[in-house]
């Protein structure tokens, strides 16, 4: 490039700063870097443990769905149904490796993390990984339940099929009911990680800590947000853009209630439409109840009550809009 054409375009300093050689600022930002990372605040792993993999807990997620639908999610076709037995006893055999291992790491790091002792970290992993495979069965059956929802909430479920394979309402609820139980043994990291991993895929929010009941079913499911003191009850549903949260506080607030109850409660068979927002601990929404699309809530709603806005005015604007106007006069709700 000719010098006056790069002097016009204002590459002639780009050009002379990126031929500087590396010795000239790489040392000095590594350097900075490593002087950060050795302040030991919040940006960095530097230390004699190992920490879980992100990688490796999402490939627990994988298994465990490998384990739990034979057959759906297999590398390779079940044979006969006579196989499944060596199946479920191979890959459980992997599993429980697998999630030994990742909770080792986790409960390692987490006493490394305390200055706690850890010479127990790798009997207590082994243990707490068998108790998480013992709990498989009745997550399974719980998994039923909300299949079956999907399949009662949604008349557009041709079948369990699709249901198990494209739900992202379902995926999530999956992730979690795994989550839920790790966070239940007390097992540091792993839930939050696989919790991000569901919210990844998803664009649905559900805390491990939360509680829900069997036969949950989220429709459509982006933007839901569940938080970690929510109690849902059984059969309740929800749509897309829920927000089951807490209310907003300031710093001193949140380490005083760190541990108390600050998301609401949704009772049995409760339906929750799209973009819904439901705030605080001591708000609690009544069995059948119905909450409307857009509603905002800080405050309880008791059973078989429904919750609606009430319709906006609508302005149409175009060549029939005065008989649209007028159509759309004196009518009200949003369900």
């Amino acid at each position: 490039m000719p010098d006056n054409i790069a002097e016009n375009c204002g590459c002639a300093s780009e050009v002379r700063l990126s031929a500087a050689p590396e010795s000239d600022f790489i040392p000095s930002v590594v350097g900075r870097l490593a002087e950060g990372f050795s302040s030991r605040r919040w940006s960095s792993h530097i230390e004699p443990v190992e920490i879980p993999s992100r990688h490796e807990t999402i490939e627990l997620i994988l298994e465990a769905q490998r384990i739990l639908f034979p057959g759906y999610f297999s590398r390779s076709t079940l044979p006969s149904p006579s196989s499944l037995g060596y199946h479920l006893g191979h890959n459980l055999t992997i599993f429980h490796k697998n999630l030994s291992h990742q909770l080792n790491s986790a409960l390692r790091h987490e006493c490394f993390r305390r200055r706690h002792s850890c010479s127990l970290c790798g009997e207590r992993s082994s243990g707490l990984a068998a108790e998480f495979i013992r709990s498989l069965p009745a997550i399974r059956e719980t998994l039923e339940t909300d299949i079956q929802a999907a399949l009662e909430g949604d008349p557009a479920a041709a079948n369990a099929d699709e249901v198990i394979f494209s739900y992202p309402g379902f995926f999530a609820i999956f992730v979690y009911r795994l989550a839920h139980r790790l966070y239940e043994l007390d097992v540091p990291l792993l839930p939050r990680i696989m919790s991000e991993y569901a919210y990844h895929r998803t664009a649905i929010d559900i805390h491990p800590g939360a509680t829900i009941g069997e036969s949950f079913f989220i429709d459509h499911g982006a933007g839901v947000v569940i938080g970690a003191t929510t109690v849902i009850g059984r059969r309740v549903r929800l749509y897309q853009g829920v927000t089951l949260g807490a209310l907003s506080l300031s710093k001193e607030e949140v380490q005083r209630l760190k541990n108390a109850k600050r998301h609401p409660t949704i009772e049995d068979d409760a339906i929750i439409y799209a973009n819904a927002t439901i705030l605080g601990g001591n708000t609690v929404i009544g069995a059948r109840a119905i909450v409307g699309g857009n509603v905002w809530l800080t405050k309880s709603v008791g059973p078989d009550t429904k919750v609606l806005l009430k319709q906006p005015e609508l302005i149409y604007l175009g060549k029939n809009s005065s008989e649209s106007n007028a159509a759309g006069e004196g009518k009200n709700g949003n369900l």
